[in-house]
């Protein structure tokens, strides 16, 4: 979810599926402030859900930004032929204990 999707979905009061397990988190002053500040701004959004939004909007940024690292194996090729080699950086391992912790998760 980009940013910009993120104040579409507030504003049109969208609201996604939450876990059962609940985290607490201290916020800076400034930081709380300007969660207020966005949850009186668009109404029916709540402080938490501002939170939750943001959190979920900054690990997709975070994930898209681990840096690619060709690996030995070809995967496939792209769409002119080329070879796409298999990442061996950190995504891979993200994504497989981002599987492992969903499934956890969903057993709670």
């Amino acid at each position: 979810m980009t940013y910009k999707e993120l104040l579409d979905a507030w504003a049109t009061n969208k609201s996604p599926s939450k876990t059962r397990e609940r985290y607490a988190v201290q916020l800076t002053v400034d930081d709380a402030a300007r969660v207020h500040a966005l949850a009186e701004l668009f109404d029916g959004v709540d402080e938490e859900r501002v939170i939750t939004d943001l959190l979920t909007t900054a690990l997709d940024e975070l994930q898209a930004a681990i840096p690619y690292e060709p690996g030995d194996k070809v995967i496939r090729e792209d769409e002119f032929g080329d070879p796409v080699y298999e990442d061996r950086g950190l995504t891979p391992r993200f994504l497989e204990l981002v599987r492992k912790y969903q499934d956890d998760l969903d057993q709670a």
